[in-house]
């Protein structure tokens, strides 16, 4: 070969070499990257895993592709601990390029986490931690939940033993951010005494005797809980193995869903509590979630974790649509999920100026259906559009 030729074979191999190459990197650049900060391990994997199960299952029903690009999605196991889960999230906004964040499901990991994603620019779709101060002075215009304000749930429960007479209150809680907010949340429309109220360590307390004696011991006409998790497990059945359920009827928030119920079994039956999203919602796209849900993970069913994870990706995929897979298009993306224009679980909803939900609160109860399994129920509504009381913190109008 004459040195013409070489040289001229040599610069069609480096012309296709950087042809490919930016093909490539044009294919990777399409990507829509997703970054779904959760628990993975540990004793709170069983929410992780729920959620990423519905979060799963909504790109499913979109076809895997938002506005025709492919989509990623990066998993991160926070392990429940706040440094670790800022660590995370810095890694997703600074390594993995992502062009949305979602997941949190503890208000500690989300407020650590926060700082990064908002100084980025990067939209953060929270699927249940939803800290006072997020919902007022620290809201932001990248930050939408999907859940609620973490006062709304306790709150709405406040309202409904007041409609049954109920006259005094004994509270428990464990000692993080939400744990907090949650018996704020409780006290701020409870209109009868509250007889005491205690404080667990978290995440590490699994044994509550001695709460569970103050309790009786303050002879409050009942009793209100939040515990998340395996501690939701343990404390009900503490509660029922130390004969209180013929004592003091327990009202709770947070504790009873359809990831607890295996092991709950029928201490749960008859117990109370509220919460935005049921399985038996009648709406078409719940229906559609519920079953497909369980065909795709038989034997399990879905809880509100999974619940409010699906509807994170499905507000996600309204912004991608909405600018036509153009990203930078930030302000019109913000505009879009606003409008919350996209089929919930839950039924219609719309947002706040806080970006937290406004929207319906239900009664729920633990039945066996017909099947003899235990299920939740939806028993009435307790309040319609209900909104957080933060909103008016929110510089955002």
């Amino acid at each position: 070969m004459c040195r013409l030729h070489r040289r001229n074979f040599k610069a069609a191999a480096l012309a296709a070499a950087m042809a490919v190459a930016f093909a490539g990197s044009a294919i990777a650049a399409d990507t829509i990257r997703i970054g779904f900060v959760n628990t993975f391990s540990g004793p709170s994997a069983a929410i992780g895993n729920d959620a990423r199960n519905g979060f799963e299952l909504a790109l499913d029903h979109i076809g895997r592709k938002m506005n025709g690009r492919p989509v990623e999605v990066i998993y991160e196991d926070d392990q429940q601990k706040p440094d670790v889960g800022k660590q995370k999230t810095e890694k997703l906004i600074q390594s993995d390029h992502v062009d949305f964040l979602a997941g949190y499901n503890w208000s500690n990991v989300l407020l650590a986490s926060l700082k990064p994603a908002v100084d980025s620019k990067t939209f953060l779709i929270g699927i249940n931690a939803g800290p006072s101060q997020l919902a007022g002075e620290l809201c932001s215009p990248y930050v939408f939940l999907t859940s609620w304000q973490n006062d709304q749930t306790p709150a709405v429960m406040g309202l409904y033993m007041n409609q049954k007479g109920i006259k005094s209150a004994f509270l428990i809680g464990p000692n993080y951010a939400a744990g907090k907010d949650r018996l704020a949340g409780f006290k701020s429309t409870f209109k009868g005494e509250v007889f005491g109220e205690e404080y667990t360590v978290w995440p590490t307390q699994l044994d509550f005797s001695a709460e569970l004696t103050k309790a009786r011991n303050s002879k409050a006409e009942s009793i209100f809980a939040f515990f998340p998790g395996a501690a939701g497990v343990q404390f009900l059945n503490q509660y029922v193995q130390a004969g209180m359920r013929q004592q003091i009827p327990l009202y709770t928030d947070g504790m009873i869903d359809e990831l607890s119920l295996p092991t709950q079994k029928e201490n749960a039956l008859g117990i109370l509590g509220a919460l935005e999203w049921v399985n038996d919602l009648p709406n078409e796209q719940n229906r559609r979630f519920v079953a497909d849900y369980r065909k795709k993970h038989p034997g399990l069913r879905p809880s509100f974790y999974g619940a409010q994870a699906y509807d994170a990706m499905q507000l996600i995929n309204s912004a991608v649509v909405a600018v036509k897979g153009d990203l930078s298009q930030k302000d019109a993306m913000k505009a879009e999920m606003e409008r919350a224009n996209f089929k919930s679980v839950r039924g219609s909803y719309k947002y706040g100026n806080n970006h937290v939900p406004i929207q319906n609160f239900y009664l729920i109860d633990v039945v066996k259906d017909t099947n003899g399994e235990l299920s939740l129920k939806t028993v009435a509504t307790i309040i319609e559009d209900n909104q957080d009381r933060f909103h008016e913190k929110c510089p955002m109008k």
